[in-house]
């Protein structure tokens, strides 16, 4: 049966949802081995890698895995993200958006203002974690930079891991909060009516057969 004439239509193939959960999984275990490492009160977490030597091991290693399937993800769909016109009207609507008043809404393409905004703050924050865990890279890449810049590393790092930790717990949130949602990510495709009602724009554009 054609895509078109399917109840169903693909949103993500294999290899981007495989990129996702690479991501995905990446990131709950630096946030877990991040805060057992941020603050005593949470050091029992490390238990979860083995204790605090390889916790603190393993940690900048991952780190290096999500910005890699990261920088994949993100040229996979920067370009999906681009903020329109519509985008900056939703977002002057979202008490229309919080109360599920979508038909009060502009047109959402294949991803709305939420989600774009949380991908071009990944792009700022990820890069930015990279950095400053290199920086803060003992006993490896620390020595290389100026005094105290290390401190001021540690600081930008634990912001943006905090920035990232908000706008994923929203992301995941609002993946559970509309319904047939999670299946995209699963099973990578979601039904014909979802789109329709979600996502008009992109259905639109699918049904033309413009969607790049």
């Amino acid at each position: 049966m054609s895509a078109h004439k399917s109840q169903y239509i693909e949103r993500y193939n294999t290899a981007e949802r495989l990129n996702h959960w690479v991501t995905a999984i990446t990131f709950i275990l630096l946030i877990l081995s991040g805060f057992s490492l941020f603050h005593p009160a949470l050091f029992w977490l490390t238990n979860l890698f083995g204790g605090g030597p390889w916790t603190r091991i393993l940690h900048p290693f991952i780190g290096v895995v999500m910005f890699g399937s990261f920088a994949s993800l993100a040229l996979r769909f920067w370009h999906h993200n681009i903020l329109s016109k519509n985008d900056i009207q939703w977002l002057k609507q979202i008490p229309d958006v919080i109360q599920n008043f979508e038909d009060r809404l502009p047109e959402v393409d294949r991803y709305n203002a939420g989600q774009k905004l949380l991908f071009w703050t990944m792009i700022a924050t990820i890069p930015t974690l990279f950095i400053t865990g290199i920086i803060i890279w003992q006993p490896w890449f620390t020595p290389w930079f100026p005094r105290n810049v290390d401190r001021f590393a540690v600081l930008l790092h634990a912001l943006c891991a905090f920035i990232m930790s908000t706008g994923i717990i929203v992301h995941v949130y609002a993946a559970i909060w509309v319904k047939g949602t999670m299946r995209a990510m699963v099973r990578g495709t979601v039904e014909r009516a979802w789109v329709k009602k979600h996502h008009p724009g992109w259905y639109k554009r699918l049904e033309q057969g413009r969607d790049h």
